[in-house]
């Protein structure tokens, strides 16, 4: 029997073919507007993911996670949600400033992450704490030392300096900087010092500070979606800022509502299940996509969430749940990595999984002394080197589930999930 279209009038036919071609035209020129953004100057859907990734593809042992990763080498690689920028990339650029959060989208994460703090005068900014300005910025150099709540005061001093310190204008005039110091060191240029033998102050010739709000802007003009992390804070200093806890997780979310962000695009995050559940209830839309963030670590006493924990949770309208990598994989009788039985009860749970962080410890000598996010495998049974942290991100993104992995080099993560096929 003849196909159908065999029996089309010619000039049915050719209608038919003209309109398919104005369809591909739209989709060209849709593909050209998301490539080029001339007003922002940014290639929006352009992602280049560097040499790292070929660098520990090239070292895995011969399998077919690394022959399906190989076939991957001529991309296309494009931004992905399961690819999230921790603090930007922080592997090699200071975290949370401009040059950080770009090289993180530019790396193809589809989502960034400000931790969320504040200064004296009540702004909201970038930083992994309120009180880390003297290892991650170069406070202790400038007069802006002497207002430290413990200001640097020579070799062997223990310096506390905080956003709520200084006021917004004065947290403008620093410059970001790797997350280190020196606290030998007997002058305050010198305690600045002491960036780890595996990361990098090649890129510490810049390290603009931010806010929330430039933050926000800035993602969008990159194309990319917010991860704001709310951080703890000094009691008093909060009461006395905004008036209490509340407040400060309400002003959070009034940034992104006055900046136009749909709720979609942002994953609010708290360690402190008191901010989601505050968010949950009084900005449902937010809510939604709130990241309850997991701070298990059974080796510092903060055991694991009970099955009992987790249904209450669930009960309470947490749907995200983010625990670190350690404790969400297990390495069986066979040395495979697997998931634990705490990713199963999880899961088991009906939660979504979010992780942290890839690309934040010291894989050169394998799972041996690379501390907290490989302790699942302390005596390098399977990770025996650098390129097998691969090994581990197959095992998160298809065995546990995880629906997005943090990651100081976002590239790493991104080159895998373009290659999976991962949205």
């Amino acid at each position: 029997m003849p196909h159908p279209m065999q029996l089309a009038a010619p000039a049915a036919l050719l209608a038919a073919l003209c309109s398919l071609a104005a369809l591909a035209g739209d989709h060209d020129r849709n593909d050209d507007a998301d490539r080029h953004d001339s007003k922002n100057g940014w290639a929006r859907s352009s992602v280049q993911v560097g040499d790292r990734p070929f660098y520990l593809i090239d070292g895995l042992d011969d399998s077919r996670l690394k022959d399906k990763l190989q076939r991957c080498e001529n991309g296309p690689f494009y931004k992905t949600d399961f690819s999230i920028a921790h603090r930007g990339a922080p592997l090699q650029f200071p975290e949370h400033t401009k040059e950080s959060y770009e090289a993180g989208a530019r790396q193809g994460a589809g989502i960034v992450e400000c931790d969320v703090t504040f200064t004296k005068d009540g702004e909201l900014v970038c930083r992994h704490a309120e009180c880390d300005l003297h290892t991650t910025t170069n406070i202790v150099d400038t007069p802006l030392n002497g207002q430290c709540t413990v200001p640097w005061s020579g070799q062997g001093s223990s310096p506390k300096c905080c956003t709520s310190d200084i006021t917004l204008a004065e947290f403008k005039t620093l410059k970001g900087k790797m997350d280190a110091s020196n606290p030998n060191a007997t002058t305050a240029k010198g305690y600045l010092g002491g960036t780890a033998s595996w990361r990098t102050d090649l890129y510490t010739g810049r390290g603009t500070l931010l806010t929330l709000r430039e933050s926000i802007e800035l993602n969008k003009k990159l194309g990319v979606k917010h991860t704001p992390e709310l951080k703890s804070g000094d009691p008093q200093r909060l009461l006395t800022v905004f008036g209490g806890q509340e407040n400060y997780a309400q002003k959070m979310i009034d940034q992104f509502k006055a900046a136009g962000v749909h709720p979609r695009d942002v994953w609010p995050q708290s360690f402190d299940v008191r901010d989601v559940l505050y968010w949950i209830k009084n900005e449902p839309r937010f809510g939604q996509q709130a990241v309850y963030l997991d701070d298990v670590d059974p080796s510092s006493g903060f055991p694991r969430l009970t099955l009992d924990e987790l249904k209450q949770l669930k009960k309470q309208g947490v749907k995200i749940i983010a625990p670190p990598i350690g404790v969400l994989l297990a390495v069986n009788d066979a040395n495979q990595i697997v998931p634990s039985q705490y990713a199963l009860d999880i899961k088991g749970q009906g939660f979504d999984i979010i992780t942290w962080s890839f690309e934040r410890a010291d894989l050169r000598n394998g799972g041996v002394g690379a501390g907290f996010y490989y302790s699942f495998d302390p005596t390098g049974r399977a990770l025996k080197k650098d390129s097998d942290m691969y090994k581990a991100l197959d095992v998160l993104a298809k065995k546990v589930g995880v629906i997005g992995v943090f990651s100081d080099w976002p590239a790493t993560v991104s080159y895998y999930a373009s290659c999976m096929a991962l949205k």
